[in-house]
């Protein structure tokens, strides 16, 4: 099966990565340090930009890629196996017939949702949804308690308005979970 994906050269795009069965494991810190590792490692050899972040059992990220380039499908892959050949043993379900045909192992969910971006707008409610996701899963009280976000780069280089958090508990949507 063929998904219609938006493929722009050099856009925006917010992105939900699931784990297999939600699993709990990324969080972990030295998983979360492995993620950012794989993502070094991709980012090194494809460029992008990820301009907002945020991991519990799944992940949420916007990317802006390069100009010309729209292969995020590409660097989904390289980052999702990179993970996996490097993680612990542990993590590894062992795949179904279905999945061990296809050299999957059960780390990831096969698929990902995206969206392309496509104004300032859309941006700003994409990025308070991934600063905003911990707190509506219960996860942390408040966006800057949650470890593992850029919701603390934001806050650092005062991206963020006086009272952001009331402003976004209102608006506070689905996108892709």
């Amino acid at each position: 099966m063929r998904y219609r994906r938006a493929k722009t050269p050099g856009a925006t795009y917010f992105f939900t990565v699931v784990t297999y069965r939600r699993r709990r494991f990324l969080c972990d810190a030295d998983n979360a340090a492995l993620l950012r590792v794989a993502f070094r490692f991709v980012k090194q050899r494809h460029p992008f930009d990820i301009d907002a972040f945020v991991l519990p059992d799944h992940l949420h990220c916007i990317w802006t890629l390069p100009p010309g380039d729209m292969d995020y499908p590409l660097r989904w892959n390289l980052i999702k196996t990179h993970f996996t050949r490097h993680c612990p043993a542990h993590l590894k379900i062992p795949p179904s017939d279905a999945r061990r045909r296809k050299r999957e192992h059960c780390i990831w969910r096969r698929r990902y949702w995206e969206h392309q971006i496509r104004d300032d707008r859309d941006f700003e409610r994409h990025v308070d949804y991934i600063h905003y996701n911990p707190v509506k899963h219960g996860l942390a009280p408040y966006p800057a308690d949650w470890p593992y976000s850029s919701v603390h780069r934001y806050l650092r280089l005062g991206l963020l308005p006086d009272g952001w958090v009331v402003g976004i508990a209102e608006e506070a949507g689905d996108y892709g979970e």
